[in-house]
């Protein structure tokens, strides 16, 4: 190392022009990097006789320094340059629009059953998405046979044991858990989203929303049903709809019925929405089983209700004639749009 060697690397640094961060970046490395110039200089310093050192020592610092300074100094010219080059923002101008999202159909739907139904003096009550078999079948009796307990209907997180856990089927573990834990008499709805294991079609889907609701109370009878069920109807699809009741069967519920509303489409003369033949299927509901009523601790004898259940996307495809299940799911924006002019509820 002679004094020739840091006059030359202060010459270089001299004739230095750099016009983009990308060129800086080179040049650091050519000078400072690790087979840099400098750096060099640094390798061949540690291996000189002690008088040597005290000769370069501090030159060979102030050189490393100068560039630095040099490096650091072009980086800010560059960045100033770019800043004001940069186009300049008008505070005083309007800013820009953000276009906002608009309610889901079920969400819309949801909300419109729920309002309905706090009218008649319902509250709202939710549970758990992953449940246990008890609050699911077992205390709605459901028989250790019954079909929604294969592994063809439901979705089981863990099996094996006593009281497996798995995603709900249904919401009526929501009522399940309201009776075990409200005083009575009780009247709630419980809406929500369940699970089942089905195959995904225009008419099915694996994950899907629903409202059920429950009253319980001294002398509540099959008609005090079929009055709150027709006032939703007619709340739900306009004053001039009407109901019909057909017997079915659900373990939870005895007597039990599916309930259709006349099509409010063609007002019951047929069309192709509902088949011909005037009615829509709407929800299914019945009587509360003394069992369930038992298995909860409340007084069979004492107390009767209650209970129905429906599927919102059901009742959307209804009330705005979608014939397809799986919409709701694509997060198509073009199919979400159309329901920004939907009324408030």
């Amino acid at each position: 190392m002679t004094r020739e060697d840091i006059d030359r690397i202060l010459a270089e640094l001299g004739k230095l022009v750099c016009k983009t961060q990308k060129d800086i970046e080179d040049a650091r490395i050519a000078f400072l990097g690790k087979k840099g110039s400098v750096t060099a200089l640094f390798d061949e310093f540690r291996t000189m006789d002690k008088e040597f050192k005290k000769e370069f020592g501090k030159p060979l610092n102030e050189l490393k320094n100068t560039v630095q300074s040099k490096i650091d100094e072009l980086k800010s010219t560059i960045s100033e340059s770019a800043a004001a080059s940069a186009p300049k923002q008008d505070l005083s101008m309007p800013g820009d629009n953000f276009e906002l999202g608009s309610r889901h159909p079920v969400s819309i739907v949801r909300q419109e059953i729920v309002d309905i139904f706090r009218k008649f003096g319902y509250d709202v009550a939710e549970g758990p998405e992953i449940e246990d078999d008890y609050h699911v079948f077992e205390a709605l009796n459901f028989p250790p046979n019954h079909p929604a307990r294969d592994m063809q209907d439901t979705f089981f997180v863990s099996a094996g044991h006593l009281n497996p856990i798995l995603l709900r089927t249904h919401t009526s573990s929501v009522q399940v858990r309201s009776m075990e834990s409200m005083g009575l008499p009780i009247r709630v709805i419980c809406p929500g989203r369940v699970f089942r294991n089905e195959a995904i079609s225009a008419r099915a889907h694996c994950i899907f929303h629903q409202v059920e609701g429950l009253y319980i109370d001294e002398n509540v009878t099959f008609a005090d049903l079929k009055q709150a069920l027709l006032l939703f109807a007619r709340e739900m699809f306009g004053p001039d709809t009407q109901i019909r009741m057909r017997p079915s069967y659900f373990p939870f519920t005895e007597p039990s019925t599916e309930v259709d509303v006349s099509c409010n489409i063609c007002h019951g003369k047929g069309c192709n929405i509902c088949k011909g033949t005037g009615w829509l299927e709407i929800l299914g509901a019945g009587m509360v089983d003394p069992n369930v009523l038992e298995a909860s601790g409340i007084d069979s004898k004492k107390y009767s209700g209650f209970a129905f259940g429906m599927g919102l996307e059901r009742i959307a495809m209804l009330k705005w004639q979608v014939n397809d299940l799986r919409h709701y799911f694509e997060n198509d924006m073009r199919f979400l749009k159309e329901f920004d002019s939907a009324p408030e509820v």
